[in-house]
């Protein structure tokens, strides 16, 4: 099969090309049934084929030509929203993601996974005080909150789109965080180890990056029968319904009932769980429809902290941290938007 990856310098991106290059060059690309991946980056790597905007009409079509499947993970991200303009955005995230799905249509490409993200819940997010803490399936209805949610709603509805009227096969996967820079909110940075709050995200809003690229590596084998769906991508959660109260005035209370392991460990690097956790990702239809079985979650977190070990994956290890911007804020490690 031959894929296409864009964004192919990114953090995602990368992590898709180092994973079908080796399934390449395991299983031998002139031997059958390995992935033959052609990148696609505005940013010049080790990554990329063709370094290009996904917003350039041609170079798109360029780059679709023997194309069987679409991994499109090119965007501007969070990060971007103060430092670029909206239309940035719109001609990245949304004419961008038209350009592709003109072009794969045209191309008869027998799949189409678009990376989209948890942000686009936006607002929906926004508890009044009292309430519980949040149950996020798809289910639920985004709000965003900025132009990065917007742009990457409206790239999903004309995902939908070109699946519901013109019958490309489209599978939207909504990641929750990733990335390994530290955390954007000062409060946070100050107040928790950086290690301590991606160990407890992992509870409720993290997902390692390995799984993501199983999820999308699954989702192009499932678009052709599925169709169009959209997927949430996040580690499995040990929390029920129950929890969700809790979760709010008592977190670590609520953590200790379903992992008693953890406090050990905390205690033992100095680290806290967070007071309050606010909202809950469920993967339980990207389990049920795509058979994906996320390797990290909170379990192996704890498990690798008995072990005195990396709780990462080797690929996210691998792959570092890239930032998102050339120079450095003093504000944190992207500035922002108010």
């Amino acid at each position: 099969m031959r894929v296409l990856v864009t964004g192919s310098s990114g953090h995602l991106g990368e992590a898709l090309m180092r994973t079908l290059r080796n399934v390449a060059d395991e299983g031998g690309a002139n031997e059958g049934g390995a992935h033959e991946v052609i990148g696609l980056d505005i940013k010049p790597s080790a990554f990329p084929d063709v370094v290009g905007s996904i917003a350039d009409r041609a170079t798109v079509r360029r780059c679709m030509r023997g194309i069987d499947a679409v991994l499109h993970a090119a965007t501007l991200h969070k990060p971007h929203v103060a430092t670029h303009s909206r239309q940035d955005f719109v001609d990245t995230n949304i004419t961008g993601t038209l350009n592709l799905l003109e072009e794969a249509r045209a191309a008869n490409v027998r799949a189409f996974v678009f990376t989209s993200t948890t942000s686009a819940f936006g607002r929906a997010l926004v508890l009044a005080a009292g309430e519980p803490a949040a149950w996020i399936t798809e289910d639920v209805v985004p709000r965003p909150k900025n132009i990065y949610g917007a742009t990457k709603l409206a790239a999903e509805d004309l995902c939908e789109l070109f699946a519901r009227n013109l019958g490309l096969p489209v599978l939207v996967l909504r990641t929750s965080r990733f990335f390994p820079e530290e955390d954007d909110h000062r409060e946070r940075r100050e107040a928790f180890d950086d290690a301590s709050l991606k160990a407890s995200e992992f509870l409720y809003r993290r997902v390692d990056v390995a799984d993501i690229v199983d999820a999308h590596l699954l989702a192009i084998e499932r678009a052709p029968s599925l169709g169009f769906r959209k997927f949430i991508i996040s580690a499995t959660t040990p929390f029920t319904h129950d929890d969700l109260a809790l979760l709010r005035t008592d977190a670590p209370a609520a953590v200790a009932r379903r992992a008693p392991d953890y406090a050990h460990e905390y205690a033992r690097r100095g680290w806290t769980m967070l007071p309050s956790i606010d909202r809950v990702y469920v993967n339980a239809r990207a389990l049920a429809e795509l058979g994906w079985r996320p390797r990290y979650d909170f379990a192996h977190v704890v498990a690798s902290l008995k072990a005195d070990a990396d709780f990462r994956s080797p690929l996210a290890r691998a792959i570092g941290a890239k930032g998102y911007h050339a120079e450095v804020f003093a504000e944190g490690p992207y500035p922002v938007d108010p």
